[in-house]
């Protein structure tokens, strides 16, 4: 048995096993137990599990809290190291790939047309844009590490590319995301975020169209309103301003799942305020920094179907702790083992 006081300093390790609040961190000298702040899992093993449906979608969601505490492998630690011959460095960068910039005080924010792309403007059989928009120069640093007045223009750039991009008449929706982390599916670790554009709206996206109309049907609201709502109310709040709130959603279907949503009423990032960009920023910060003491991979995620008016805006983070297996792939039920109201207590410490 490991005894370390609560609060000790992370310390960079090559490979580490999960054991309940516990990191044991191999080194080629040594085994080491650091804790981590989160600490709610070893409370948990006497709860029942409870399934939970989603509010206003058909998704469902074993929370079966006693899981979290089952052995884990050995998993790598994915480390951030200098790569001279990095894509997203900017003595890498194609000047002629280039296709905006915003300058910040002492950064620039690029967007580069994506080298290996899925769908282009000139291949009628799989049409969009794809674009990569490398986050900082600064090859060493995360979303977690960049300041708040970066991480907002971040947002602006998402805007730019969303309103350009969306004035292509073939363009139906637009999706700006984040793959941060292997277990992510991030494939570079230089900070970056995708814009993925094309004339197809998702099954997944046209099923919750037509739900979120059919609750616009029955009682005249629209769904994420009432959802924002109800979570303001809940032990699932993480953090609420004048501008945004944010919440570990009750049928979360990841580990320490957060939604990001705007309290008015809004389209798209297009849409949004100067004032909801600053709150947006700052909660995405705070929870990229929870994230990072977990050392979580994550993605995260901004829709935007140019013919539906009736969006809500929000960012959806789903952090990549778990690995969906046979219970998940087979049956489309997922099983999450640690509840949404831990994870939300988790994330309003500092």
């Amino acid at each position: 048995m490991f005894l370390l006081p609560f609060y000790c300093n992370i310390i960079i390790v090559k490979r580490q096993i999960k054991t309940g609040c516990s990191i044991v961190v191999v080194r080629a000298h040594g085994v080491h137990v650091v804790p981590v702040r989160f600490r709610a899992a070893r409370h948990m093993n006497n709860k029942p599990s409870e399934i939970r449906k989603s509010p206003i979608f058909n998704k469902y969601v074993i929370i079966t809290p006693g899981r979290a505490l089952r052995p884990h492998d050995l998993k790598e630690y994915t480390q951030n190291q200098p790569n001279p011959d990095c894509p997203f460095c900017v003595q890498n960068v194609n000047k002629k790939n280039i296709v905006d910039k915003i300058k910040t005080k002492n950064d620039t924010i690029t967007s580069i047309k994506n080298a290996f792309p899925a769908v282009s403007l000139d291949n009628q059989k799989a049409y969009g844009v794809q674009e990569v928009i490398i986050e900082s120069e600064n090859h060493q640093v995360e979303l977690a590490d960049l300041p708040l007045k970066q991480i907002e223009s971040l947002l602006d750039m998402y805007a730019q590319r969303t309103r350009v991009i969306a004035k292509n008449k073939k363009i139906d929706y637009i999706l700006c995301f984040k793959n941060q982390g292997s277990k992510a599916g991030a494939s570079l670790s230089h900070a970056h975020s995708q814009v993925f554009a094309t004339k197809i709206v998702p099954e997944d996206l046209r099923e919750e169209m037509i739900l979120a109309q059919r609750h616009k049907i029955k009682h005249n609201t629209c769904a994420y309103c009432d959802i924002v709502k109800m979570e303001m109310k809940s032990s699932r709040k993480i953090y609420a301003d004048k501008y945004v709130v944010a919440f570990a959603p009750y049928a979360s279907q990841f580990h320490f799942e957060a939604w990001i949503v705007t309290k008015r009423h809004t389209d798209s990032i297009i849409d949004l305020t100067q004032n909801e960009k600053k709150s947006v920023a700052k909660i995405l910060k705070h929870l990229a920094l929870k994230m990072k003491e977990l050392n979580l991979s994550f993605n995260y995620f901004l829709h935007n179907v140019i013919s539906d008016k009736q969006q809500h805006f929000y960012i959806k983070i789903q952090p990549r702790d778990g690995v969906w297996a046979g219970v998940e792939l087979g049956s489309g039920l997922v099983i999450n083992s640690v509840s949404p109201e831990a994870a939300a207590k988790y994330y309003r410490t500092k």
